[in-house]
């Protein structure tokens, strides 16, 4: 095989002069690359090489090839496999021993040349280790089989014999319950020896751990005592696997014979279903599941594989979508867009225009004219719960062109999807944060849509921020970045008014609609006028029952799920803690238990104080399960859903709540934020808002703007229609600024008087800000760690870098680790970030482990 400049090109090398080393990054919370040998012999597995024709990456010729820069190989670390991405072949001989690269995985690579460096630059700017970085933005684990296998050895067998005939030996150290389990496990494997499913008579079956694990109930620990023992040898049996997803289809081939009353239903089904229906349809039914198994004997079905269809999305777009009539303020936008697509420069955008003011029609007109100069673009949405509605927007104007990406996907979907951009099927991607490493070619567009929203920052490592992500990706592409929201952050329309982004803005409603009418209403009032706390206040109440007699629909928001957040003992005034956390437990009354909303932990309902036995326990406040409750004794004949995290399990829960809003199948909707950010529902009238100034308690110097934000996006679901739209904010802090401009819809009052607070205490957007977190399930290990960082801050100089801490965490025990943290502000973003170097580097020297010392660079969550 010859190499020519295309082969170059693509970073690809002939056999023969394949170089000696690979440098791979490895998804392990180690700051460095491992160096593997590339063997002479290696070459792509041909059922990779398969898989990989299909997806149009190996040309027909290549019938072997070795690791490519971008691609993936299978490596061997420490006693596993694992993948790692190349990101340098070359000749230079390391100082230390090398081990083989077990086998390339791709062909050609899955990070282009650009992709790569952003994924550097991710790795640098956050501190995070570049494997970690890599894994993060290839979706593609449903390629990729671990697989840990058990066998019995000789030896095993020697020990099994001599167990049986004399027992357990009076001078083993083991105890009589670990000496039970081996035998357990010994027993099981030797009892496969003569199984008919043994692949060679001779050589025993090995079985894979879960399987081995769960028939003899052992520990990981047991078995690797074995493996020393030389009684098991355990294989590591990974490698690449097909991830085609694959539907089981049940087709009639006859319907004649007898039958009885269940197998004619199956029949009946069938046939009325053309002759071939999915066997999870015929599950459903209620007839037992072997009456199939039955039918496929006789000869009458049969069962069959076929691919998976894939639906973009369930939900309806709206009437009419492709041909929106953009009004003045619109088309100034659309044309501003689209001369910073067509200059080819890189553009940086913000998109400002209050509720309902046809952000999203900006956005879809900027998708078309790119898809119709050959070009892509990626959208971001916040939520799971947004993407099917935008992705059927998408669909109906863009057809088979659009792609999806979000973590509600499975991984077969998500690599399916994946696999789809990367072939250029699909040029317009619509996900979550995610969805920023699309592998898109020639990127024209990058929108993010409610650009402020918190939830496009990551809180597990890479703790990457997909807005400055996509930012950052725009200007390595030179394609523009457009951020939306009729609450921008901060930081973003401080960039804007320092001319870092062009600043466009739409200050009407479409159609002349009026912004709905705000009224607060003051709970310290209503508890004076009742005598007793109200969840649901009078004026409130008499609203919903005047827009249900109109036949109209309501939102109702309380941005807290569950029950009740407090068990109180009235006797002993203790709470119901999480054993996990330093948090209250929560109570969920419908599934009767208490729930810990930060690592999942549950615990029967108390009848009684677990600390002093009284039986006066006492269940405060309200979530949303109860706000749920309230309504249907209120208003009986109302038809009401609920939105939280309770309630959806998956975005197809999600899309048949909001579908059945939309069809007006549901008068009252109650939920958490879910339902505050981008639903335009033509029908409702009416917001109410539960707990409206609850977070501007939180010790966060963020928890005011979050309220606004908050406040103003979920008021903008209200009066999207022909009728005026009205919000009723319950509140007990009424005079907070936050709650005082929400309801004037006044973004840029809140946000002059907000930017005064943070200049005066030097927080963002005047100065960067990083967060450091040192934890240990042990709290002796954590204030030793926290200690040992902090005597380092004071005693070495750090110009330019202000350190506050260390000190407890707000929520000192978390997921069983205890938490101490540093936070550190700084004009400079080059001088933070090495000082922040330069901690990790004192804190690998001090022993301190690398995944206990958390850096979260641009936090925002200091609890």
């Amino acid at each position: 095989m010859l190499c020519d400049e295309s082969c170059c090109a693509n970073r690809c090398y002939p056999l023969r002069s394949m170089p000696l080393f690979c440098d791979v990054a490895l998804p392990v919370p180690l700051d460095m690359l491992f160096t593997y040998r590339v063997a002479a012999e290696t070459h792509l597995p041909a059922s990779q090489q398969t898989l990989t024709q299909q997806d149009g990456i190996l040309s027909g010729d290549s019938e072997a090839t070795g690791p490519v820069v971008g691609g993936r190989v299978l490596v061997p670390f420490r006693q596993r496999r694992m993948t790692g991405i190349v990101v340098e072949l070359h000749d230079r001989k390391p100082s230390v021993r090398t081990k083989n690269v077990l086998s390339p995985l791709d062909a050609s690579p899955v990070l282009d040349d650009q992709l790569l460096r952003l994924g550097r630059w991710i790795a640098n700017y956050y501190l995070a280790p570049l494997g970690e970085v890599f894994r993060t933005m290839l979706p593609l684990s449903a390629e990729f089989k671990r697989s840990i296998t058990y066998r019995i050895t000789d030896g095993g067998l020697a020990a099994l014999h001599t167990a049986g005939l004399s027992g357990s030996s009076a001078r083993s150290r083991r105890t009589p319950e670990e000496q039970l389990a081996e035998f357990r496990v010994l027993d099981y494997l030797a009892g496969l020896e003569s199984t008919p499913n043994s692949r060679d008579p001779f050589s025993p079956e090995p079985v894979k751990e879960e399987t081995l694990r769960a028939v003899t109930r052992v520990s990981k620990s047991v078995l690797a005592g074995m493996v020393r023992k030389k009684w098991l040898a355990r294989e590591d049996v990974s490698g690449a696997r097909d991830a085609t997803r694959t539907i089981r289809v049940a087709r009639l081939k006859s319907a004649e014979g007898k039958l009885n009353a269940n197998q004619r239903q199956i029949v009946e089904t069938v046939a009325a279903a053309g002759g071939r229906i999915s066997v999870e349809v015929l599950q459903s039914l209620a007839v037992s599941h072997s009456t199939l198994a039955t039918l496929v004997r006789r000869g009458l079905m049969e069962i069959i594989e076929e691919p998976a269809e894939f639906a973009i999305s369930r939900s309806k777009a709206r009437p009419q979508l492709p041909h929106f009539e953009l009004n003045p303020a619109q088309q100034s936008a659309l044309a501003r867009l689209r001369a910073g697509v067509e200059a080819g420069k890189f553009a940086g955008m913000l998109l400002h225009g209050v509720t309902g003011s046809g952000k999203t029609a900006v956005y879809l007109a900027g998708m078309r004219a790119v898809l119709d100069a050959g070009r892509s673009a990626i959208l971001l949405v916040p939520e799971i719960g947004l993407t099917p509605a935008v992705a059927a927007d998408l669909h109906q104007i863009f057809g088979d062109e659009v792609a999806i990406l979000h973590s509600a996907l499975s991984d077969k979907e998500r690599a399916e999807q994946w696999h789809r951009i990367k072939r250029g099927e699909a040029r317009m991607v619509v996900g979550t944060r995610s969805a920023v490493f699309a592998p898109v070619a020639d990127l024209a567009l990058m929108i993010v849509d409610e650009e402020q929203d918190s939830s496009y920052k990551q809180e597990e490592t890479p703790r990457y921020h997909a807005r400055d992500i996509a930012v950052m990706r725009a200007k390595m592409a030179n394609a523009v970045v457009v951020l939306g929201s009729a609450t921008p952050s901060l930081e973003s329309y401080y960039n804007a008014k320092k001319n870092k982004y062009t600043l466009i803005e739409l200050p009407d409603r479409v159609e002349q609609r009026p912004l709905p009418e705000v009224e607060i209403i003051d709970m310290r009032q209503e508890f004076q006028e009742t005598g007793h706390e109200q969840v649901i206040s009078r004026k409130l109440a008499a609203e919903i029952k005047e827009r249900l007699d109109k036949k109209e629909q309501v939102m109702v928001l309380l941005n807290r799920r569950g029950y009740s957040p407090v068990v109180l003992c009235r006797t002993c005034g203790k709470t119901l803690e999480c054993q996990n956390c330093a948090i209250a437990l929560n109570h969920h009354k419908r599934e009767q238990k208490m729930v810990c909303h930060y690592c999942g932990y549950t615990a029967p309902v108390p009848q009684a104080c677990l600390h002093c036995g009284s039986e006066y326990v006492y269940f405060l406040g309200a979530g949303s399960e109860k706000l749920e409750e309230l309504l249907h004794g209120i208003f009986p004949q109302a038809r009401i859903g609920r939105l939280d995290r309770d309630t959806v399990r998956g975005h197809q829960d999600f899309e048949r709540t909001l579908n059945a809003l939309n069809e007006g199948e549901l008068d009252i909707l109650v939920g958490t934020q879910m339902i505050a950010k981008g639903h335009d529902i033509h029908g409702v009238t009416l917001v109410g808002v539960v707990g409206a100034d609850t977070a501007l308690g939180l010790p966060d110097f963020r928890a005011a703007e979050r309220t606004f934000q908050l406040l103003t996006q979920v008021a903008g679901r209200a009066g999207r229609g022909n009728a005026p739209g009205k919000v009723m904010v319950q509140a007990y802090f009424q005079d907070h600024y936050a709650v005082q401009y929400a309801a004037r819809h006044d973004f840029t009052g809140f946000y002059e008087k907000e930017l005064r607070f943070r200049s005066w205490m030097h927080y963002p957007p005047y100065s960067s800000l990083a967060n450091v977190l040192v934890r240990s399930d042990q709290l002796k290990e954590a204030l030793q760690w926290s200690g040992i960082l902090g005597n380092w801050f004071e005693k070495t100089r750090h110009e330019g870098v202000r350190v506050l801490g260390p000190a407890a965490a707000p929520i000192i025990r978390l997921k069983r680790d205890y938490r101490y943290h540093f936070v550190l502000k700084s004009p400079s973003r080059e001088k933070l970030n090495n000082t922040l170097r330069a901690l990790l580097a004192y804190s690998t020297e001090q022993k301190i482990p690398r995944t206990q010392v958390i850096v979260d660079v641009d936090a925002l969550w200091l609890m």
